[in-house]
């Protein structure tokens, strides 16, 4: 269903993880250390990363920094502290999920099943399709966005929150219902992160010619606007 790259360096629990998401029709592939799982997260194609946060040679808020510099894919983190700060600080360096040890297989498998369906990647679920407004355009599947025939570059994230305003661009969405679209109604995002990505989106888009793409209803939420070319 899934290729999954498992980071961490605790031997027993790659084992379990292994074992459980094999049973669950996933494909994995290991890495013991912070560098190592760099690499082969950068080489590879996974659909999803197990990360474990306290990894010798590079932590892992570290190694996720420096892999969303470079590429979007779903990261769910392990570790052995459940600390509010590290929950907020793992969401906001771009984190799907958060799972404390010890843990039940059977719901990280799950917690797993969730993110591959939100990013629809690897379950086997369908793919969003095309939309278009204006000269704006978008393929969530083939995470293309074009103005004007202008390529547009967005992370996963940026992706998902323009995926909803098109899907109902005449709706005004509230940062909640955004958050809650994107991320999933059981994890808590920051607004301060959202605004975050919504401020990245507005400036590529701008960028692009776009610069009136998304508009605020002020007291209420965001909506698509005309999306049209100068």
């Amino acid at each position: 269903m899934a290729d999954i790259l498992i980071i961490d360096d605790d031997p027993q629990i790659r084992q379990v993880l292994r074992i459980a998401l094999k049973q669950a029709g996933h494909q994995t592939r290991e890495a013991g250390d912070g560098p190592e799982g760099l690499a082969k997260a950068l080489n590879g194609r996974d659909d999803l990363i197990v990360l474990d946060v306290g990894l010798p040679g590079m932590d892992g808020f570290e190694l996720c920094r420096r892999l969303r510099a470079e590429r979007e894919v779903p990261v769910l983190f392990l570790t052995a502290r459940d600390d509010e700060i590290d929950r907020v600080l793992g969401l906001e360096l771009g984190g799907d999920d958060y799972v404390t040890k010890p843990f039940s297989a059977r719901e990280l498998t799950a917690r797993i099943r969730a993110i591959l369906k939100r990013s629809g990647t690897g379950g086997g679920q369908a793919s969003p399709e095309r939309m278009k407004r204006g000269a704006l355009e978008i393929d969530p599947a083939r995470h293309l966005c074009r103005f004007a025939g202008q390529d547009v570059a967005l992370t996963q994230r940026e992706m998902g929150i323009l995926a909803q305003l098109m899907a109902r661009p005449e709706n005004v969405w509230s940062k909640a219902q955004l958050s809650d679209a994107v991320y999933g109604p059981s994890i808590h995002v920051s607004e301060r992160t959202l605004d975050s990505h919504l401020r990245n989106l507005r400036a590529k888009l701008a960028e692009a010619g776009a610069g009136g793409a998304i508009e605020t209803v002020h007291g209420v939420g965001l909506r698509m606007g005309a999306c049209e070319t100068a």
